[in-house]
């Protein structure tokens, strides 16, 4: 039988690799430019700014807290950016973030999930880390599929896992 931190581990990979980066880029490729910069008021994201945000983030919680390399990342600018970024840029570089957080959950052993790291001084455990990962994406991914919805109608379908 599969170790059990191992299969979490696994099965975190599997959520952001083949669940939820294929689901942001179906609704990506059902919008124009400007629909995926347009926000509902300034109080809003666009889809490239949540986007941007999860590539930000995802880094910053696997390279920067996980496993110590920081990424100099400034939260604030993943919000306030205007000024598109070509869809196809903004899918790499997302598609790269995940890339790099699916490389360091892959080379964690088991065993890591119950030692803590610091973040602004709070130690967490690895485990809550990677959860947090996980389930930050999964609710950015459902406001890019509502989004999307709202923007085009129905979804292009994808299929079941």
């Amino acid at each position: 039988m599969k170790d059990v931190s191992r299969a979490f581990l696994d099965e975190s990979r599997a959520f952001l690799t083949r669940d939820y980066l294929p689901q942001i880029e179906r609704c990506v490729a059902q919008l124009t430019p400007e629909q995926i910069w347009s926000r509902a008021g300034d109080a809003s994201n666009s889809i490239g700014n949540l986007m941007i945000h999860l590539a930000g983030s995802s880094r910053q919680w696997a390279l920067e807290t996980i496993a110590g390399k920081p990424t100099g990342r400034d939260r604030q600018s993943e919000f306030d950016r205007r000024d598109p970024i070509p869809t196809e840029r903004l899918l790499s570089e997302l598609r790269a973030a995940v890339e790099d957080v699916d490389r360091v959950l892959a080379a964690l052993p088991g065993e890591s999930l119950l030692t803590t790291r610091a973040r602004h001084d709070e130690p967490l455990t690895v485990l809550w880390c990677v959860y947090h990962i996980v389930e930050h994406f999964s609710m950015h991914t459902g406001q890019i599929n509502s989004m999307t919805k709202a923007l085009v109608g129905e979804l292009t379908p994808v299929e079941d896992r």
